[in-house]
């Protein structure tokens, strides 16, 4: 069976609902009943209401990629034979969380991205003439220079 070529409402309303729901383009497009990336790619440079759409199915995959997060950290590894955990496990559970966090905080910064404060001093010579100012930076130079 040969893979949608042509833009159909029914074929990008499914993929707009799987990414919604966290599942990758590229994911989707290894499906054989779906187009290809670069149709799909082809579909989204041409088509504004099919743009806006497949916009708004990415921040719900951002949402539904954030409560994976949370499922992750919340999920018990599989304990070993005697009642300890895994530490592979462990460590493959934290590496897919770490994933998800960075991931969200790349796509969506503002809101899972890490706070950066900055805080600086300004000062202002509001009292001063340009004239003022230029000479006394002339004067600065002029000391620069040895003269």
């Amino acid at each position: 069976m040969a893979r949608p070529s042509e833009y159909t409402l029914e074929t990008a309303e499914a993929i707009c609902i799987r990414l919604a729901s966290g599942e990758s383009l590229r994911a989707i497009c290894a499906d054989d009943a779906m187009p290809d990336k670069t149709t799909v790619l082809r579909w989204l440079a041409r088509n504004e209401e099919f743009r806006t759409q497949y916009a708004r199915s990415k921040e719900e995959s951002a949402e539904a990629i954030a409560e994976e997060y949370f499922d992750i950290l919340d999920e018990l590894p599989p304990a070993k034979a005697d009642g300890s955990l895994d530490s592979a496990a462990v460590a493959w559970a934290k590496n897919r969380a770490d994933g998800r966090k960075w991931y969200l905080s790349k796509i969506m910064p503002k809101k899972y991205g890490d706070k950066v404060q900055t805080d600086s001093t300004v000062t202002h010579r509001f009292e001063e003439t340009d004239e003022q100012v230029l000479k006394a930076r002339a004067l600065e130079l002029a000391a620069k220079i040895g003269g």
